[in-house]
């Protein structure tokens, strides 16, 4: 099974007085995020189900990418939320589905949870080594068999800019 993480696009500032679950995308959020959607597009990808956070920034960057034809099916998971645990997510929602190996899953969500998730799944534990830019991804492909923490393999870290 191939994970892509993917953080929302450009959002609000916070402290404008907006709820930080209910800050948007803005205008250049939107662009670029429908920008990388595209080129992904043009790359080949197409996942099987696109997972997102509540929050307004993310489930309008999954949006993106459902109007951009990435995919047909979108779900809404708390764990995708601020400070979900991969733990709790692989037990609660990953295992339970029993996907086949070759399912392809987005999940939209925020940081640093999305990066610390990505190094859980690879080494086992956080060390602050990756960094995922707003509109960026990180592909992990999981093992086939036995718990993917610590053994998952990444094949994918870009950058927007290098979509654009």
């Amino acid at each position: 099974m191939e994970l892509y993480l993917i953080r929302h696009g450009i959002a609000e500032d916070k402290g404008l007085g907006i709820k930080d679950e209910e800050r948007s995308l803005t205008k250049e959020g939107r662009q670029k995020t429908e920008k990388v959607a595209q080129k992904l597009v043009k790359l080949g990808l197409n996942f099987d189900l696109i997972l997102t956070s509540p929050l307004v920034r993310a489930r309008q960057t999954a949006e993106i990418l459902i109007a951009e034809k990435l995919s047909s099916k979108l779900e809404e998971s708390s764990h995708l939320a601020h400070d979900g645990q991969i733990s709790s997510w692989l037990k609660d929602w990953l295992e339970p589905r029993n996907y086949s190996q070759n399912t392809q899953l987005a999940l939209v969500g925020h940081e640093p949870d999305l990066t610390n998730w990505a190094e859980i799944l690879l080494w086992g534990e956080v060390k602050g080594s990756l960094v995922l830019k707003k509109a960026g991804m990180i592909g992990i492909k999981l093992p086939e068999t036995g718990s993917p923490l610590g053994r998952s393999q990444m094949f994918w870290l870009t950058p927007p800019k290098y979509l654009l």
